[in-house]
């Protein structure tokens, strides 16, 4: 397990690079996106028209932050159930996108997408969203305003704490993780 600090530019050189396990303190610009904007993402591909954001190398965080309070760029901001979005991602990953931020398992189609694209799923601290807020610098909505929370919004993060849960070679901390548990019971 390796420890690395990332700017969000980085990540597709640095995907391949990732192993599952290891911490990634990650800076950078990246987007958020819950089901809601998802299946208007998906709209907008279907109909060749402009994405809200550009895909190639982009990070998703599947995140719906609460509105932020009169001190902070953005109030609670924990990740989101990402097997929600597992109907859009292995197209989005397909398009470009590099990183996808949330918590828990994925299905075997986005895991192969993964692999396919020398991508990487990243684990935030499901629960911990006022403290996720800290490592958060700015936040703009830049779609799909209508939504509210589950908006698509640009956030800048300063050393946010992630975990590698899938990486290029399609190694799943799930899978894994509960390997590992059940040979030493």
């Amino acid at each position: 397990m390796a420890t690395y600090h990332l700017d969000a530019a980085q990540l597709k050189e640095a995907a391949p690079t990732l192993k599952t396990f290891d911490r990634v303190y990650l800076s950078g610009t990246v987007y958020t996106a819950r089901d809601a904007a998802h299946k208007r993402i998906a709209a907008l591909i279907r109909e060749g028209k402009e994405l809200p954001f550009p895909l190639e190398g982009a990070a998703i965080y599947y995140a719906g932050p609460t509105p932020s309070p009169e001190h902070l760029p953005i109030g609670s901001c924990g990740p989101t159930t990402s097997g929600r979005m597992d109907v859009y991602a292995p197209q989005l990953l397909d398009l470009g996108l590099t990183a996808m931020i949330g918590k828990g398992e994925r299905k075997p189609p986005v895991v192969e997408a993964i692999v396919r694209n020398k991508g990487v799923y990243f684990c935030a601290v499901g629960g911990a969203g006022a403290l996720a807020c800290k490592s958060i610098t700015s936040c703009e909505v830049i779609a799909f305003e209508d939504l509210g929370c589950e908006s698509v919004k640009r956030l800048t993060l300063r050393e946010f704490p992630l975990i590698v849960a899938i990486d290029s070679e399609g190694t799943d901390i799930f899978r894994s993780g509960r390997e590992e548990y059940l040979k030493q019971k």
